[in-house]
């Protein structure tokens, strides 16, 4: 597929999308959030998609928003309603019913943190450097920033990192869960691409439901949580896949997992 400021290489079901915008660090104007809307459909609907991993190029994943978009002369309501739209992009990256993995080659923050905290798993070089800085501007981490950061680390280590403005190195955002892995900068693409390989290997139906029952765990009661669990357990009974992992298990053999 064609874009304006995204890279994007589909191999081996695993859709590896890279920031191009390096000259400015990969920093999100309008013709990258223009690519984001017509990203949403070959990742939702294309089946040959089955994990997607975001990464930038040169040394930076993504420095967040381009400060030319803050600089207009905003009507509040038309800056909401286009804000709406990589809120919009966020959310479907959230709802995904694929593995999406975030690969932090670099400096990442604003827009880019946004994203990243988006995604199922933030793996991070140890060249990275992350946090929010909206405070400098006079602002807040927006498109989910916010409730997607205190829902991670806990609103304490979410107040400090926000107040402080300051970008923490990899090991230290490990630390409090804001990334799960740390990787030496030059294997972190070989490494991430190892283990969403291994997630190939996982019957997709039931990672794209616990993906949707884990999101959606914060937000309801342990027994609505526990009926939804129920009901999706029900489902994936009824799938091959299911079946094959059965068959598998009878024949000591690892299970071959097609998604039906």
């Amino acid at each position: 597929m064609e874009f304006q400021t995204l890279l994007y290489d589909l191999q081996d079901g695993i859709a590896t999308i890279t920031f191009n915008r390096p000259e400015v660090l990969n920093a999100i104007n309008a013709d990258m959030r223009a690519d984001f809307a017509a990203l949403i459909e070959p990742l939702v609907f294309d089946d040959s998609v089955r994990a997607v991993i975001f990464t930038g190029a040169g040394r930076a994943f993504s420095a967040g928003g381009d400060i030319a978009h803050f600089e207009q002369e905003w009507r509040t309501p038309a800056f909401r309603a286009h804000s709406h739209q990589l809120t919009h992009f966020f959310n479907e990256l959230e709802a995904l019913e694929k593995p999406v993995i975030a690969a932090l080659n670099g400096v990442t923050t604003g827009a880019g943190l946004q994203l990243a905290l988006a995604c199922d798993l933030r793996l991070a070089s140890d060249q990275a450097q992350i946090g929010f800085r909206e405070n400098f501007l006079g602002l807040i981490p927006g498109h989910g920033g916010t409730a997607r950061l205190a829902r991670l680390i806990g609103p304490g280590r979410a107040k400090e990192l926000i107040f402080m403005g300051e970008l923490i190195p990899a090991e230290q955002a490990m630390a409090i869960g804001l990334v799960s892995r740390v990787f030496a900068h030059d294997t972190l693409m070989v490494e991430t691409n190892t283990l969403v390989r291994k997630l190939l290997q996982r019957a997709p139906q039931a990672l794209g439901l616990v993906k949707r029952l884990l999101n959606a765990a914060g937000d309801v009661d342990l027994q609505s949580g526990l009926v939804m669990e129920s009901l999706a357990q029900s489902i994936l009974l009824k799938t091959e896949d299911h079946r094959e992992g059965l068959r598998a298990f009878r024949e000591k053999r690892k299970p071959h997992f097609e998604g039906k």
